[in-house]
C-alpha cells in the first residue's frame, strides 16, 4: 500500500511539473513563428507588434538599443537572402541574410533567445556598405576595409535544406568541428580544422577562399594561410544555435590581434555548415569595434574583450 501511494504521489507531481513546464516548451515551429513576428515588427517600427519579454534586451554590433530606435527605425524589410536557423534545445532562434534599410542593404546575423513564449534577447551583427575596416574608418579617397557584397552572398548562398535523420550530426560532434577551426587560427595550424577539402569561406558576402595561394600554386580554403594569420587568440566563444536538421552551427567570438598590432578586432558572427561531422562552407556577418567598445557585450562576457591599454590601472612608483 505504501508503495502504492507513493508511486501515486510520484506521477502527480511528474504530471504537474509536465503542466507547469509545458507553456514554456517552444518548438521549431514556435521559434519560427517568434523570428517572423519580430523581424515583421521591427520592419513595421512596432515594438508592440512582437511578444517582448519584460526584460527584453537588444544589441546591434554590440550596443544596447532600447526598442522604437536602431533599427527599428531604420530597418524597412527583409533582404533577398533569408536563411533561419532553430534550436529547441537552446531555446533560440536565428536568422542569416540581408535587411533592406530604405535603398540601402545590411548583411546581419539576428540571434533570438525565447523564453516563457516571450522575446528576451535579440543580438544584432551587422556589416554595411563603407563600415570601418581593420584599420579603422575610411580614409579621405580611400575605401573602408570592411569586406561587402551582398550581391554575391545572394548569388552563393547557405544551403537551404532539412537533412534526413540518417545524415545528421550529432550536436557534440557538430560544435567540435566548429571548435577545431578556431583552434585552427589560435595555434596557426589548419592541419587540426576537422573541414571537408576545398572548404569555403565567405564573409560579408565575399568569397575569401578559392584563390590562388602563393605563388600560384593551388587553391586556398578554410584551412589555409593561417601559419601568417594576424589573430593571437579567437576569445569569447559562444555556440547559440546548433540546428542538427539543416546541419548549421551558429559561433560568436572575437579575434584579437597580435601584441603591438594596431589593426582592429574582429566581432564576428560565423555559420558554420557542417557535413559528416567535418567543415563545408563558413559564412560569416561580422564589425570591427574601436578598442574602447565593449564586445560582445553579452554573458558570460559582458564587458569588453580584452580591455584596452588605456584602461589599465596605473603602475605604482
Amino acid at each position: 500500500m505504501l508503495v502504492t501511494m507513493k508511486f501515486l504521489m510520484t506521477m502527480m507531481l511528474l504530471a504537474g511539473a509536465n503542466l507547469f513546464a509545458a507553456p514554456d516548451d517552444c518548438d521549431r515551429s514556435c521559434l519560427k513563428n517568434m523570428m517572423d513576428q519580430y523581424v515583421g515588427a521591427v520592419a513595421k517600427h512596432d515594438p508592440s507588434a512582437a511578444p517582448l519579454f519584460a526584460g527584453f534586451r537588444q544589441t546591434e554590433n554590440a550596443v544596447v538599443v532600447r526598442p522604437g530606435t536602431g533599427l527599428w527605425k531604420t530597418m524597412t524589410g527583409l533582404g533577398k537572402l533569408q536563411r533561419r536557423y532553430l534550436d529547441a534545445v537552446t531555446g533560440q532562434a536565428g536568422y542569416f541574410g540581408t535587411i533592406d534599410e530604405g535603398s540601402n542593404q545590411a548583411i546581419v546575423t539576428l540571434r533570438l533567445k525565447v523564453e516563457h513564449r516571450k522575446i528576451a534577447e535579440a543580438e544584432w551583427l551587422l556589416a554595411r556598405k563603407g563600415d570601418a575596416g581593420l584599420n579603422g574608418p575610411a580614409a579621405p579617397g580611400q575605401p573602408a576595409g570592411n569586406f561587402f557584397d551582398p550581391e554575391n552572398l545572394a548569388a552563393n548562398p547557405p544551403p537551404e535544406r532539412t537533412l534526413p535523420k540518417e545524415a545528421r550530426s550529432s550536436r557534440e560532434a557538430m560544435v567540435a568541428a566548429t571548435n577545431s577551426y578556431f583552434d585552427g587560427i589560435t595555434t596557426h595550424d589548419g592541419s587540426i580544422i576537422m573541414a571537408h577539402s576545398g572548404c569555403a569561406r565567405t564573409e560579408n558576402g565575399a568569397l575569401v577562399t578559392g584563390r590562388a595561394g602563393r605563388g600560384g600554386s593551388g587553391t586556398t580554403d578554410c584551412t589555409s594561410n593561417l601559419q601568417t594569420i594576424n589573430v593571437q587568440m579567437v576569445a569569447a566563444r559562444r555556440y547559440p544555435i546548433v540546428d542538427e536538421e539543416a546541419g548549421v552551427v551558429l559561433a560568436i567570438a572575437v579575434f584579437l590581434r597580435k601584441p603591438g598590432t594596431t589593426t582592429r578586432r574582429n566581432a564576428l558572427s560565423e555559420w558554420f555548415v557542417i557535413d559528416k561531422n567535418k567543415i563545408r562552407s563558413i559564412y560569416s556577418a561580422m564589425f570591427y569595434p574601436p578598442p574602447e567598445a565593449p564586445v560582445p557585450n553579452w554573458p558570460p562576457y559582458d564587458g569588453n574583450w580584452p580591455l584596452p591599454a588605456s584602461f589599465a590601472a596605473p603602475q605604482n612608483p
